[in-house]
């Protein structure tokens, strides 16, 4: 489960809520595809759990995940089938999507005919591509968050660039002095960190989301 690549990009893909349930067939086998959104490793095992009482009859639950925006971590899982045959090729779909804090899961119902390896790794590669299909996949912009912190008499000139660059309030407390928490798009948050920074007297940090 290695981290992976770096996103040079501001945007990334993932899905909000579960896919449809989709249904792959080959030789009396039947391959159940789904999709969810993830947002730590934690959550994959109670999925599974779920969806093993679901298909209690089933043979196989093989699933393959993809946490993180700019740092990836994965995992893929072939759950008793020939090494590579299931887990590999669910997560091939979910690179050829592009998508992101996801998981996959395919769950097989043996139908008395072997499929072999090849056979395998088509039908868990084409459930889960069906899946995928059935999500609805939408893309995000990688945000970077700031807290700004300024005195009452400041508000207008702070209240200008915000409104100037449409910039979102996420929160703000307004005690002693103002803090304002804002959200920027990554390829504009050194020149919104650099709009702030020159008005004096108006502080501007980075923080966590």
């Amino acid at each position: 489960m290695p981290d992976q690549i770096l996103n040079s990009s501001d945007t990334y893909k993932t899905i909000e809520f579960p896919g449809a349930e989709v249904l792959f067939k080959d030789k009396n086998s039947k391959f159940y595809g789904y999709t969810f959104p993830i947002s730590t490793e934690n959550e994959v095992k109670q999925i599974i759990d779920s969806l093993k009482n679901q298909h209690h009859a089933a043979r196989h639950w093989c699933y393959a995940w993809q946490l993180g925006i700019e740092t990836i971590q994965y995992r893929s899982n072939d759950d008793g089938e020939p090494s590579n045959s299931a887990g590999q090729p669910i997560y091939g779909q979910i690179q050829s999507f592009n998508t992101t804090n996801i998981l996959v899961v395919v769950v097989r119902y043996f139908g008395g005919v072997k499929l072999g390896v090849g056979g395998l790794i088509n039908a868990y590669r084409s459930a889960a591509k069906l899946a995928l299909e059935a999500s609805n996949i939408t893309e995000k912009t990688i945000d970077i968050h700031y807290v700004i912190i300024f005195e009452y008499k400041n508000m207008n000139k702070v209240m200008r660039i915000i409104k100037k660059h449409q910039l979102p309030i996420i929160n703000q407390e307004l005690a002693l002095d103002c803090k304002l928490f804002i959200a920027v798009r990554k390829q504009m948050a050194d020149k919104i960190h650099a709009y702030f920074d020159a008005v004096y007297k108006v502080d501007i940090k980075q923080v966590e989301p």
